[in-house]
């Protein structure tokens, strides 16, 4: 069921989605929104922007306009989130339009009301969690080669199981304990890997191999940055992409998680950039599934695609890792731990995938914010 309504930010998000049909008169009527679009346009390395317009077949106003109505919605979303006693998720729709989800009809008069689209479905975000949280308890003991992808897809209110064995699926399902019928068992090729010894970003080397800085933060005075835990373990030495000495991993957690954060000395300054200097980094609000995202990798270059889902669970062959976010980006060896990032919005490192920028893949990051919560880090901002 869905009930439509606009306040101010979701007349904003209408008219993005007005001026995506290209009617010059509409998008011109809104000053304002012309304007943000342009400006979010004019903040973006011509990189970013020329992968935007080659991976996501966007015109520069379309990029624009979608930039902007992309960053009402996530703030809109998280703010619903939070707000909301039976929340079941959010996601742009058509690319601008903002759904937010819940199991209360009562909920929806409100979620229309803020300006969002409203469902109302059966599950709650939590009940959604909690059988993939059992999923991802049984994985700690049960093979998941065979079953290496499992993820909350809030657009279809379940849960969703890759596989290439439907047997071995069922069997882990039936080894988490959970109802048969919450699981959607899916068939797919994917068979993920981490992305490990070429550049990504800015490369660092640790012993023979190289990886990529994500983002600069500090604990408390103590400056460094944050990467994937993949790269390297706590106390493995790196150096720079001049290979002079760098720093040190700190704290790094692989599998399970792939995070990782490394302290650099004083010959290294932080700086709240991307890809050097190309993009500033300002905050790092999540971006809602169905946004446009972009990494940063030397290997590759700047690709961009979108969100797919959050919270995703994913087994390499080193191990299963959760909490991660499935996109549509490309990436190849040598990405891991670089930057993704939405509009100036930090999103997390890669992690790893599957597939390459020829022919197309499946990408996972680690999600930021959870990174500088475990570590007591905060991120370094323009």
């Amino acid at each position: 069921m869905r009930h439509t309504g606009r306040n101010a930010i979701g007349a904003a998000i209408a008219a993005s989605a007005l001026a995506f049909a290209l009617v010059p008169s509409q998008a011109a009527a809104n000053d304002t929104l012309t304007e943000r679009a342009e400006a979010a346009v004019a903040d973006l390395p011509a990189g970013v922007l020329d992968a935007m317009e080659r991976d996501l077949g966007l015109s520069e106003q379309e990029a624009g306009l979608k930039l902007v109505a992309e960053h009402d919605a996530a703030l809109l979303g998280e703010t619903l989130s939070a707000d909301l006693d039976a929340f079941a998720g959010s996601w742009l729709a058509e690319g601008t339009e903002l759904v937010v989800a819940t199991t209360s009809e009562a909920e929806a008069a409100e979620i229309t009301e803020a300006g969002a689209t409203a469902e109302v479905v059966d599950h709650t975000l939590a009940e959604l969690d909690s059988v993939k949280d059992a999923l991802d308890t049984a994985a700690e003991s049960y093979d998941t080669t065979d079953a290496p992808v499992w993820y909350v897809d809030v657009t279809t209110n379940g849960v969703v199981l890759l596989t290439s064995d439907v047997t071995e699926a069922e069997g882990f399902v039936e080894a988490a304990g959970v109802n048969a019928a919450a699981v959607d068992i899916q068939t797919s090729d994917e068979q993920p890997q981490a992305f490990y010894d070429l550049v990504g970003g800015d490369a660092y080397y640790m012993g023979g191999g190289r990886c990529s800085v994500g983002f600069s933060v500090t604990q408390g005075s103590t400056p460094g940055f944050a990467t994937a835990g993949h790269c390297g373990t706590v106390g493995t030495s790196t150096t720079g992409y001049n290979q002079a000495a760098q720093g040190t991993f700190e704290e790094s957690s692989f599998p399970g998680d792939d995070m990782a954060w490394v302290s650099v000395n004083s010959d290294w300054n932080t700086t709240p950039t991307v890809n050097e200097g190309e993009v500033t980094v300002s905050g790092s609000t999540e971006a809602a599934v169905g946004a446009s995202i972009c990494r940063s990798g030397s290997t590759t270059g700047w690709h961009c695609g979108t969100i797919q889902q959050h919270n995703t669970s994913v087994t390499y062959p080193e191990g299963t890792i959760t909490g991660v976010t499935r996109t549509s980006v490309c990436a190849e060896p040598g990405d891991s731990g670089g930057s993704y990032i939405s509009g100036s919005q930090a999103q997390g490192v890669t992690s790893g995938g599957s597939g390459n920028c020829t022919s197309g893949g499946t990408t996972y990051h680690q999600p930021i914010n959870p990174l500088l919560s475990a570590y007591g880090l905060d991120l370094v901002t323009g």
